[in-house]
């Protein structure tokens, strides 16, 4: 329980515990004790372990839960969408790497930020169409037109921005890999890869590339050939 004091309320004298909270402006004026653990609390230091932007101004920042600064306090991304992520603190992605987004033109793995038109999985392969403007859904080898142009290495829902990786890229979100085995488009699977050349009159015959390891691809597409 906080320390007590002696207060004159309109004449009156009275015995009034110190806050170890604050409500805010109704607690303009009254005296400060430590809390339970011996700290000043987080209401009365106006401190937050995350931010809400604008609003959250002249806080005091407080570490997380993780022991770090949260990164709406910094203002980090792991990926970026352009210009309107200028200024903010680049930092690794979830593979231990700088997202190829935060690179110039001409460096790093060749992508482009694309619609997606339908839920894609981590390391689909994707199909680059038009509707109402440029988006992108799972390739499919069952069917003639939706050939592999590029793969995904996140999960995106459907009418998110998914970034796509183009030729010379690595796929790293697979398992299941023969090193050195050709990888083809999955006529099965949408999205998917298999080392089984198709051979199903109507299915497309397309060369993915090859593997380096049992979870990463060289990503080196070859023509799609619909079987007669």
């Amino acid at each position: 329980m906080a320390d007590k004091y002696l207060k004159n309320l309109a004449g009156q004298i009275t015995e009034v515990a110190a806050n170890t909270t604050s409500a805010g402006a109704a607690d303009t004026g009254k005296i400060i004790a430590l809390n339970a653990s011996g700290i000043l609390d987080d209401t009365i230091t106006n401190a937050k372990n995350t931010s809400a932007g604008a609003g959250d101004a002249g806080k005091i920042p407080k570490l997380n839960a993780s022991g770090v600064l949260d990164s709406t306090i910094v203002n980090s991304k792991a990926t970026s969408a352009g210009a309107g992520d200028a200024a903010k603190i680049p930092v690794l992605d979830g593979t231990g790497k700088l997202d190829s987004s935060f690179m110039p033109v001409g460096l790093g793995a060749e992508s482009d930020t694309i619609t997606a038109s339908e839920a894609l999985s981590a390391g689909d392969f994707v199909n680059i169409w038009a509707s109402s403007g440029v988006k992108c859904r799972k390739a499919d080898a069952s069917t003639a037109g939706k050939e592999a142009h590029g793969f995904v290495l996140s999960a995106y829902s459907s009418s998110a921005a998914a970034v796509v990786y183009r030729a010379s890229g690595s796929n790293t979100q697979l398992t299941g890999l023969t090193p050195g085995a050709k990888q083809y488009l999955n006529p099965a699977t949408p999205g998917g890869h298999t080392e089984t050349c198709p051979s199903t009159s109507g299915q497309v015959v397309q060369l993915l590339g090859y593997a380096n390891s049992a979870t990463q691809m060289i990503f080196a597409p070859g023509p799609a050939i619909t079987l007669a």
